[in-house]
């Protein structure tokens, strides 16, 4: 009888115990021939939402043993927005355990060549939950932007193009913060020794920069055409830079510019106006601002584009031998009928 009783207990035991390293262990994600894919967690979400989201695409093994597992691990109330790298044959306790935490995975986000808040946040926004209408209301803050020592024509200059690790529910109030801390990382005391140096403030050297990143794609180009600027700048000139006109009309495709263009009214005319415009004409990238900083040691006072069509420019200290420059190439312009 005792022996009869022990056993049953054992038997008992041994259930139990099942039943527990069933519910601990057993696989409740069954990926199909994948090893791995991405859960995303919206902001606000509930438990339901999250099963739901993962029945959709046939991912749960044992339906049951996920639902007592998140009872038991008081998952059903703690449930947390995120980007979740889940792996085939986790277990229930493995993968609520990872959800809980908030053990998510960052997204990669690559920004470069941008002019306006309206692209940024729309590059951004294909890779983050908030959209892009929310984004631009954030980058658009005029408190904030003031806060940050900005107005509406500079507050582009804190977005430096590079690739960032970020977390997919990240705000957009936080995405800004971020992308202000990422720029004062940058802007060292070297830097900004260098920028007083020249005799411009971070904000003017990232105005300059985008000028300089506007006017060619070489990199050998950037520190000649900076320096060429700020020999301008220094004895007063007018800067009468090509790229600004373009912004000015709106229109950074076109060719040609023209006589008549140069009498557009508009602060970012710097052919009528002296000194840098009110804010960046795109958002430069560090390479140039780095430029900037570290001009390259020439006199030059002119720019042209080469004659030759390789996007390349002609430099010149002396108005005479500019416009010999600018002859050769607008007798290209001709020969290629570009007229805008």
């Amino acid at each position: 009888m005792i022996v009869a009783i022990g056993l049953l207990v054992a038997i008992v035991g041994v259930c139990i115990a099942w039943r527990g390293y069933r519910y601990y262990n057993a696989s409740v994600v069954d990926l199909g021939m994948q090893k791995k894919e991405i859960l995303y967690i919206p902001t606000g979400a509930t438990y339901q939402t999250v099963k739901d989201s993962m029945n959709r695409r046939g991912w749960i093994a044992d339906e049951d043993v996920l639902d007592r597992m998140a009872g038991l691990m008081s998952y059903t109330g703690k449930v947390k927005p995120g980007r979740y790298e889940i792996e085939n044959g986790m277990s229930a306790r493995s993968l609520l355990n990872m959800l809980r935490s908030g053990n998510q995975k960052p997204v990669r986000i690559t920004f470069n060549n941008i002019r306006t808040v309206d692209k940024l946040a729309s590059v951004v926004s294909r890779h983050l939950e908030a959209d892009s209408t929310d984004l631009v209301a954030a980058m658009t803050d005029e408190a904030v932007v003031r806060e940050m020592g900005l107005n509406s024509e500079t507050r582009l200059v804190i977005y430096l193009p590079d690739t960032y690790e970020i977390w997919w529910n990240t705000s957009p109030e936080d995405f800004v913060e971020r992308m202000k801390k990422e720029y004062d990382t940058f802007w060292t005391e070297e830097r900004r020794a260098k920028a007083e140096e020249i005799g411009l403030t971070p904000t003017e050297v990232s105005i300059l920069a985008s000028i300089v990143e506007e006017e060619t794609n070489k990199a050998d180009e950037y520190p000649i055409i900076a320096k060429i600027y700020l020999n301008r700048l220094k004895q007063n000139w007018p800067l009468q830079a090509c790229p600004t006109l373009k912004y000015a009309m709106g229109d950074m495709t076109i060719r040609r510019v023209l006589k008549r263009d140069m009498e557009i009214d508009s602060p970012y005319n710097t052919y009528k106006n002296r000194g840098l415009p009110p804010g960046p004409i795109r958002i430069p990238s560090k390479t140039v601002i780095d430029a900037v900083l570290n001009p390259a040691e020439v006199d030059y006072m002119f720019m042209c584009a080469k004659a030759d069509g390789s996007g390349r420019h002609s430099f010149a200290r002396t108005q005479a031998e500019h416009n010999r420059n600018a002859e050769e190439y607008h007798r290209l312009l001709d020969g290629r009928r570009i007229y805008r």
